[in-house]
């Protein structure tokens, strides 16, 4: 079976993109009915949204990058739950999180600010021979607008007779996003990779989806192999791909190799300043 090298640039934005370069087959450039070079498609998304499942988690990275990553007043809002107000299941969790979404939202509203866009993260671990979670807590990144006190004060129980306030469900941070050089890279992979436990996330519906594009032309099998055994650094990048670097040696250029396929190289580049 021939087999060629497939080029896919996903677009994350302005300020960030990805490209895969990867071994492609006659049969799969059949089925997916595309020619030499394809216009922009929208990438799917995954089905699990699971940030333990590797496509899961790069879709979440793109579509963070694309939507929040030059935003100069999104949020990162972390939320926990008291001891009194902890959930018993995940499912309780999200309801939770799902209403005080709506209070945010609501608040928005009432103060004449753009519909809420957000990116969830429900994170937890589970005791040894249990699926009970325990340690259940939030990451949200959300979009800006609302100062960072209201977003906090929100995460409270509704209020009962004879209340100012409703108690408090736990603590919540509301910071900036931490934007350097390379986007929200850094907060990104900190969500995806925080050590243990398991993450599902959830998204609103008014999201950006990244975008990609594929030529089947620009490379060979020699040229990926050579690559592979000389590892060129961040200038041969910047030259295949002018006006854009590599986000660094180790997460921005990556070398894979695989018994059926060969090798693979997977490029996380940011917009040159």
């Amino acid at each position: 079976m021939r087999s060629f090298i497939r080029e896919k640039k996903i677009y994350c934005g302005d300020r960030y993109r990805e490209v895969d370069i990867f071994s492609y087959t006659d049969t799969q450039k059949l089925s997916s009915g595309r020619g030499k070079r394809s216009k922009k498609v929208r990438e799917s998304e995954p089905k699990q949204k699971n940030l333990n499942d590797k496509n899961a988690r790069r879709y979440f990275i793109q579509t963070a990058n694309l939507n929040f990553g030059s935003d100069p007043e999104a949020l990162h809002v972390t939320a926990t739950y008291s001891a009194k107000y902890l959930p018993d299941t995940v499912e309780e969790a999200e309801r939770e999180i799902t209403n005080y979404l709506r209070r945010v939202q609501y608040r928005r509203q009432k103060d004449g600010l753009p519909p809420l866009k957000y990116m969830l993260v429900t994170a937890y671990t589970t005791k040894r021979n249990s699926e009970k979670p325990v340690r259940i807590h939030h990451h949200i990144i959300m979009s800006g607008g609302l100062e960072r006190d209201v977003v906090e004060e929100l995460w409270r129980k509704r209020k009962r007779k004879g209340q100012k306030k409703g108690d408090r469900i736990g603590f919540c941070n509301a910071d900036r996003l931490q934007s350097d050089e390379n986007g929200i890279a850094a907060l990104c992979n900190y969500l995806v990779k925080q050590s243990g436990g398991k993450k599902r996330w959830t998204s609103s519906h008014n999201l950006e989806r990244p975008y990609s594009r594929t030529n089947d032309g620009k490379y060979n099998h020699r040229q990926i192999e050579k690559w592979a055994r000389e590892r060129p650094g961040r200038e041969f990048w910047e030259k295949k791909y002018p006006g854009w670097t590599p986000t660094d040696e180790d997460y921005g250029i990556q070398y894979e190799y695989n018994d059926f396929t060969g090798w693979s190289i997977y490029l996380k580049l940011r917009k040159k300043e």
